[in-house]
C-alpha cells in the first residue's frame, strides 16, 4: 500500500480541523495556530526545518481527530522570455536589460529559471501589471500564477526567495502533546465536495511521542 493510500485510510471518517496560514506566519519557527474549529495548536519546529502545505500537525486515532495545515501562498508574476529565445544575441541582451531595469527600479526580488522570471507579489497586482504594461517590452509575455502552481518548477532556495520560507520542499518537525505527528511526515490533504479526504504524503518517517 503506497503512502497516499495509507494516509487516505488513516484519515477516513476523521474530524479534520483545517488551519489556514498566510506565508508570513508559515515561515515562523514557533507560533500558535488556530483551526477552523477555534481550537489552538502550539507549533514548534526543529532547527532548519519548515512547515509545508498539507502537513498534519495533530493526529489522534483514538479520538479520530486530525489537524492539517494549509498555506495560502501569494500569487507570482511569471514573465516569459521564450519568445525571444531564438532572436539575435543583441536582441536578447536588449530585452533582458530592459526587463532588469524595469524590475530593478521597483526593487522587486526575482528568480530566473530557464526562460522565465518569477517575481513575488510585493504590491497590488494591478500596480505590478501596470508597471509591466508601461514599459511595454516587446517579445515577452507575463501573467500572474498561483503560488501552488509555481512551486513544482522551483528549487528550495528559490521557493524561500519567493515566499519567505513557506515552500513545499522543506521538512517540518512539529512537537506537541501525545497524538501529534512528529517528523518528516508530509501529507498533502484535500477535502472533496463529498466530504472525503485525500492525502498525498511525502516520503519520510513518522514518530509518535
Amino acid at each position: 500500500m503506497n503512502r497516499s493510500t495509507e494516509w487516505n485510510d488513516k484519515l477516513e471518517g476523521f474530524d479534520i480541523d483545517f488551519i489556514f496560514l498566510d506565508q508570513w506566519t508559515a515561515q515562523k519557527s514557533r507560533f500558535l495556530a488556530k483551526g477552523v474549529s477555534g481550537e489552538e495548536y502550539p507549533v514548534a519546529l526543529a532547527r532548519h526545518s519548515q512547515i509545508v502545505d498539507g502537513d498534519i500537525i495533530y493526529y489522534n486515532p483514538e479520538l479520530r481527530k486530525a489537524a492539517v495545515l494549509r498555506i495560502e501562498l501569494s500569487p507570482v508574476l511569471v514573465i516569459d522570455l521564450s519568445g525571444i529565445s531564438r532572436s539575435a544575441p543583441e536582441e536578447i541582451i536588449r530585452v533582458s536589460v530592459e526587463l532588469g531595469h524595469a524590475i530593478g527600479n521597483q526593487h522587486w526580488p526575482a528568480v530566473v529559471k530557464e526562460t522565465k522570471v518569477y517575481v513575488p507579489l510585493t504590491v497590488d497586482k494591478k500596480v505590478m501589471l501596470s508597471v509591466m504594461e508601461t514599459h511595454h517590452i516587446e517579445g515577452i509575455s507575463f501573467e500572474f500564477q498561483t503560488g501552488i502552481d509555481v512551486i513544482p518548477y522551483l528549487a528550495p532556495h528559490e521557493i524561500r526567495r519567493l515566499f519567505g520560507g513557506a515552500g513545499h520542499e522543506s521538512h517540518s518537525h512539529v512537537h506537541g502533546d501525545p497524538g501529534h505527528v512528529v517528523g518528516h511526515e508530509h501529507a498533502h490533504t484535500h477535502t472533496h465536495a463529498d466530504g472525503t479526504c485525500h492525502s498525498h504524503p511525502h516520503s519520510g518517517h513518522h514518530h509518535d511521542h
